[in-house]
């Protein structure tokens, strides 16, 4: 059947359920943690008079950009006898509403908002679950809010490997993709053995809509069902089988699909795209972005980079797909004036002018239509047919995110933590010094991990060991159970500040010995955290560093996570250094963010 998103409501109640099994599992990570959050308001105010009306709004990132260039346009305008303006900030929806339910602390999160508006409805029911017998009031109406626009879920895929599977004539599903995922001819059952082992990108469904959604999926395809899931049909074994055998194909995890877009546009620049990854489970907006050189989706990017010589194609799965609906919510808090305000605001973002700006990159209209960008040329399918999946029941669900746990592909992580004197720098506000509040999130983290996983921990900063600057505080080992993590836990909390920063040496050092230790059933990682820039003058330069870096090819790969804490950290190079291994730099140049930064970062395992 064609889906018109507002005809069905599927992809709210997925989300809606979302919130209540999030609750009810109380995930340790939350939904809080997503690097694209810039924290601060865009738009220059327009009105110059003293009674002017300033409306912020909270928005998800995947749409920050065009809400700010509809922002700018309508700013200045008069609304019941006052100017108005409209500032937007940028956050992610499991950011805000975490700040949401516990007050919004504008000292920590950013100016208050007067509306919110989240990627979709589900955030908004897990705002309500979350203030569900507490003391604070409700902050969001009854009823399902409005739409401003419109996103179906793909599986994104490089043009010429979904041709070899059959594309377009031929309907693929969670079925195809996972018989490809576990042939041990990989690429070459289709005449292509240069391709490698079949590699999926998909976010941390704790985190992400997209890889809750894609798990979902999964489970529907592996039961066989096209009615409700039950928790029978779960536990069967050859159900957990599939979807583990899903889950093995995992290049790694993350909290948002930037990531991997981000790093497939890499790729392709240096025509290496069908090296990298075979396919990604991304919003319809999103594949349109990345096939018009802008995977970000930020209307002011438009132009600056060239389309893919490799385009992706969306494969809208033939066991089914969800929604974002992207919900326009005016908080309770706000007064009278401001609830008009953001009432004539609404309408202006559903106009014809407003919604040709989220058709230009590829969203669709607030009503389910499909804009001038949703074309086939951008790998959408515009006219195509779909399938929404009914959803689970908030317990069945509940059971989904608990066996995803035990069935996702496990980790094999080398945390290397700074030790240089700045670590003992104090952090404003707070009582603590640099080394202290990261102690505090990479403790906080660890429960993340389970007992399979296989983490291991150095400290790196001059000199440490001889002529070494890094010294090894716990074998990379299964963590093993509660006793394991405690352990780990006494490691890092017995870090304390010592000399230089030996970050190039240390950095190469991990990663060699994480490739001397590469596991080809799980996912090899080096996590890097520093505040401050190599100051080893006699070691490694970063030409020479990022020359031995570089891997090429499809084979498994160990990736570097760099996190850039503090002010003084050199962003730059430690972004350059992650890329080069096809892995992420993370911004925590706010040392009191840390511990989101850092449970994002875990987040990819």
């Amino acid at each position: 059947m064609v889906v018109n998103p507002q005809q069905s409501r599927g992809g709210r109640k997925v989300l809606a359920f979302v919130a209540a099994a999030v609750v009810a599992i109380g995930l340790i990570i939350g939904l809080r943690a997503i690097t694209s959050d810039s924290g601060e308001e865009a738009a220059e105010a327009k009105c110059t008079t003293g009674d002017a009306v300033k409306l912020r709004v909270s928005s998800s990132p995947e749409k920050a950009g065009v809400v700010t260039e509809i922002a700018k346009g309508y700013s200045g305008r008069t609304v019941a006898g006052r100017c108005v303006d409209v500032l937007v900030q940028s956050k992610s929806s499991g950011t805000a509403m975490q700040a949401l339910s516990r007050g919004w602390n504008e000292a920590v999160d950013g100016p208050r908002p007067d509306v919110w508006t989240p990627a979709a409805s589900g955030w908004v029911n897990l705002l309500r679950q979350n203030l569900t017998g507490t003391d604070h009031p409700a902050l969001v109406p009854e009823g399902d809010p409005e739409s401003v626009a419109n996103a179906p879920l793909v599986v994104a895929m490089p043009k010429p490997m979904a041709e070899a599977l059959g594309w377009p004539g031929k309907g693929i599903g969670w079925k195809d993709l996972a018989a490809l995922a576990t042939d041990p001819q990989g690429w070459a059952k289709y005449g292509h053995p240069e391709w490698g082992k079949f590699r999926l990108g998909k976010t941390n469904p704790n985190i992400s809509t997209s890889g809750l959604n894609a798990t979902i999926g999964a489970y529907y395809a592996a039961t066989g069902t096209s009615s409700d899931l039950t928790a029978n049909a779960l536990a069967k074994p050859e159900a957990r089988t599939f979807v583990q055998n899903v889950e093995q194909a995992i290049v790694h995890y993350g909290d948002n699909t930037l990531t991997f877009l981000t790093n497939l546009q890499k790729a392709d620049d240096r025509g290496a795209a069908l090296s990298y990854i075979s396919a990604v489970t991304v919003e319809e907006n999103s594949l349109v972005g990345y096939n018009q050189g802008n995977p970000t989706n930020d209307p002011a990017k438009r132009g600056q980079h060239a389309p893919p010589k490799v385009p992706l194609v969306g494969i809208y799965p033939s066991d089914g797909t969800l929604n974002s609906d992207h919900p326009f919510t005016v908080l309770n808090w706000a007064d009278d004036l401001h609830k008009q305000v953001a009432a004539d605001f609404l309408a202006h973002l559903r106009g014809a002018e407003a919604q040709q700006k989220f058709s230009d990159i590829g969203f669709r209209t607030f009503d389910g239509k499909p804009g001038s960008q949703t074309t086939s040329e951008n790998g959408a399918q515009p006219d195509g047919k779909f399938n929404l999946i009914r959803p689970p029941s908030p317990p069945v669900l509940t059971e989904v995110l608990k066996s995803w746990k035990d069935l996702r592909k496990k980790a094999n992580v080398l945390l290397v933590v700074d030790v240089s004197g700045s670590m003992g720098d104090g952090v404003s506000g707070t009582g603590k010094n640099k080394m202290d509040l990261a102690k505090q999130a990479a403790v906080a983290s660890l429960p993340q991990f389970s007992d399979a996983d296989k983490v291991g921990l150095w400290m790196f900063s001059t000199k440490l060991n001889g002529d070494k600057d890094y010294f090894e505080l716990r074998p990379v080992s299964p963590i093993g159970g509660e006793p394991g993590r405690q352990e780990l836990a006494s490691r890092l909390n017995g870090l304390t500040p010592q000399n230089g920063t030996g970050l190039y040496d240390s950095s190469l050092a991990a990663y060699e010995f994480m490739k001397q230790r590469l596991d080809p059933n799980a996912i090899n990682a080096v996590v890097v955290l520093t505040d401050g820039r190599n100051e080893d003058p006699g070691g490694i330069d970063l030409q020479n560093l990022v020359g031995q870096l570089r891997t090429e090819g499809g084979g498994e790969a160990v990736r570097m996570f760099t996190i850039a804490y503090g002010s003084d950290a050199d962003l730059n190079v430690l972004k350059e250094i992650a890329e080069t291994t096809q892995g992420v730099g993370y911004d925590s140049s706010k040392p009191d963010s840390i511990d989101q930064v850092f449970t994002a970062v875990i987040s990819n395992f």
